[in-house]
């Protein structure tokens, strides 16, 4: 039987435990995660504070991740139900409908925990992934495909925030996985799309800064003539894995050649929806930051917090990398200013790229641990 609690699984392994490690963390028989997952059963109430400490989320995610869904509550409409029993019979109507329920999911996890998404982000992507192997051929197939690549994706980039940017395998799992289908429909924008995902899991969480560049490098050649804005967010982040690399000056030609592709930019671009007024504002405010430039940076990453209002994962990670710039400026005032928003903005949303900046500035906080105003930060920072 399929598995129901598809949330639930996904983070277990997103945080590295299979089933049998969870049931020893947990002193339970395999077999009881295994109903967990299937639905079966349900935790007890004694056990599910220690169970959601040891998957890393709140006792109120953990209830969210084990609700149940049977398989007739996943259809949105009458078409779609019928389509996923007569999957030869699947439409454009029925592609739209889909694209319309990722989009959705999408509009949530800037404002949401990614582990509240999970379950139903999951279970979406199995949906899409199933009628697209049995969608009729030509141009229905052909949109089955590209909806295919898009959701997994966007489950790699799900999955990977859900761990707190640790699940590196289970992000490029996902990403390969985009990459074959864009490869396949020779698709060269779903292709730099998954290319970029992946850059960003070498970038931000194995920093490995040289294959992160390569990766940026190919990103922006494959897009180069179907795709100014995944060729410029590509010339970006090339422009901070040089940054993290310590090459200034490439650092700067990066930038320059990603302003020029995002000022050819327009609505037609297959990939419009992934471009923010605010994107060059973060990586060059970041890209400053490491270069040690602390007044270029805080001039950009002022500027974008602002901007970013609507978008709290991306203007925590913002607000963190100012706090940071601050702190390495040596003003405890700015720095405490910028890391209480951040601390603010992640309360609600938990996003792993703002913890981790967020985390790194409490340890540089440090250095002024005994100023009263240091303690209360960081001691009210998760409450």
């Amino acid at each position: 039987m399929a598995l129901k609690r598809h949330g639930f699984v996904l983070r277990r392994r997103a945080v590295g435990f299979t089933q049998e490690s969870l049931a020893e963390a947990m002193n339970v028989e395999r077999s009881t995660v295994s109903r967990w997952e299937s639905g079966k059963v349900s935790p007890q109430p004694y056990i599910r504070p220690r169970l959601a400490a040891v998957l890393c989320v709140s006792v109120e995610e953990l209830s969210d991740l084990l609700a149940v869904n049977t398989e007739a509550e996943v259809p949105s409409t009458e078409r779609t139900r019928y389509a996923m029993q007569n999957p030869s019979r699947v439409d454009l109507v029925v592609v739209a409908e889909l694209r319309d329920g990722m989009q959705t999911l999408a509009d949530r996890y800037d404002r949401m925990p990614s582990t509240t998404l999970l379950a139903q982000a999951g279970r979406h992507a199995g949906h899409v992934a199933f009628l697209a192997g049995e969608a009729p051929a030509g141009r229905v197939q052909r949109e089955m495909r590209v909806l295919q690549a898009d959701s997994a994706t966007f489950m790699g980039q799900l999955v990977w925030d859900a761990s707190q940017r640790h699940d590196h395998s289970t992000a490029r799992s996902y990403y390969a996985q985009s990459l074959e289908v864009g490869r396949y429909l020779r698709d060269r924008t779903a292709e730099g799309h998954a290319l970029l995902r992946t850059c960003y899991v070498a970038l931000y969480g194995a920093n490995d800064y040289r294959e992160a560049l390569d990766l940026a490098l190919e990103t922006a050649r494959t897009t180069r003539y179907t795709s100014h804005v995944i060729s410029g967010l590509a010339m970006l982040h090339a422009a901070e894995a040089h940054a993290f690399l310590g090459e200034g000056r490439e650092c700067e030609r990066a930038l320059a050649g990603a302003e020029r592709h995002l000022d050819q930019a327009n609505s037609a671009d297959a990939a419009h929806e992934l471009l923010s007024p605010t994107h060059f504002g973060r990586l060059a405010g970041s890209c400053y930051l490491t270069l040690g430039d602390y007044r270029k940076a805080q001039r950009h990453l002022e500027d974008t917090a602002v901007g970013l209002q609507d978008r709290r994962k991306s203007r925590a990670i913002v607000l963190g990398n100012l706090s940071l710039s601050w702190i390495r400026a040596g003003d405890l005032d700015a720095a405490l200013v910028a890391f209480t928003d951040a601390v603010d903005e992640l309360q609600g949303t938990r996003g792993g790229g703002g913890m981790n900046i967020i985390f790194r500035a409490a340890r540089e906080l440090r250095t002024w641990r005994s100023e009263p105003a240091v303690q209360e930060a960081q001691a009210g920072s998760w409450h």
